[in-house]
């Protein structure tokens, strides 16, 4: 299977196709893994693979994935993992697809490496509107199951890693004064739900000065794929990594 290990974190990812990278970041929430693609509108890795290298993971301890649970981890680690992971199979640079909590995943990467990344598809934004309870119901949900691991998890205090995940605004993780900063192209598919609300998508296309919206995408997934494939060979470099 191929594993990295990074120090106590091992992750689990898969590679296909070929052309100019794609790191694929899942939904599934705390549970971010590889086949939750499968039950997303489309799946990526089925679609996608004739036309870029892919590169999808595992987010530690989700899937196969592991790592110990400390209280000062936050968002920082997962883009901190995701960058090293991209160093160990030397990808220098690469384009970014994130689903649901993937796509804050993915504006933590344009954040701390926006050099590294030509362009980003945001399918499903996360964000706060009215739905905090929501968010921690299914971080407490994934800690309960962790817990059952074993004695060095059950003691945790989960309570400050929660907060750091889900206490913040907007997309949780950065604000909209980088949204507005941000000049990486965006191609945003729209939120519907309470969990991906269509306000925070609306809004994340307005900030960004180069962000596009794509509104009921889910009626015309033929389209869809193909809007997003032309939209990152439109902002894949001729070589890549």
């Amino acid at each position: 299977m191929p594993e990295w290990k990074r120090g106590e974190v091992t992750l689990y990812y898969e590679e296909s196709g070929r052309g100019f990278p794609l790191l694929l970041l899942a939904p599934g929430g705390m549970r971010s893994s590889i086949p939750i693609w499968e039950r997303a509108p489309w799946n990526p890795l089925r679609e996608l693979a004739s036309d870029f290298r892919l590169i999808a993971v595992d987010q530690r301890n989700a899937g196969r994935s592991t790592a110990p649970i400390h209280p000062d981890d936050g968002w920082h680690v997962y883009a901190e993992d995701q960058l090293a992971l991209l160093d160990h199979l030397g990808v220098e640079r690469c384009n970014l697809m994130g689903g649901c909590i993937g796509s804050s995943f993915a504006l933590s990467l344009l954040q701390a490496a926006p050099e590294r990344f030509p362009a980003a598809v945001l399918q499903n934004p996360i964000g706060l509107y009215a739905n905090r309870d929501m968010f921690y119901a299914l971080f407490d949900d994934w800690a309960a199951a962790l817990r059952a691991r074993g004695p060095e998890v059950a003691d945790v205090d989960f309570a400050l890693f929660r907060e750091r995940m889900y206490g913040g605004d907007f997309v949780f993780n950065v604000s909209r004064e980088f949204a507005r900063s941000c000049t990486t192209p965006l191609l945003i598919l729209c939120g519907s739900d309470q969990y991906h609300p269509t306000p925070i998508s609306q809004e994340l296309a307005q900030l960004a000065p180069n962000a596009e919206l794509l509104e009921g995408w889910k009626d015309r997934i033929p389209d869809t794929v193909a809007k997003v494939r032309a939209f990152l060979h439109a902002h894949s470099p001729s070589r890549s990594s």
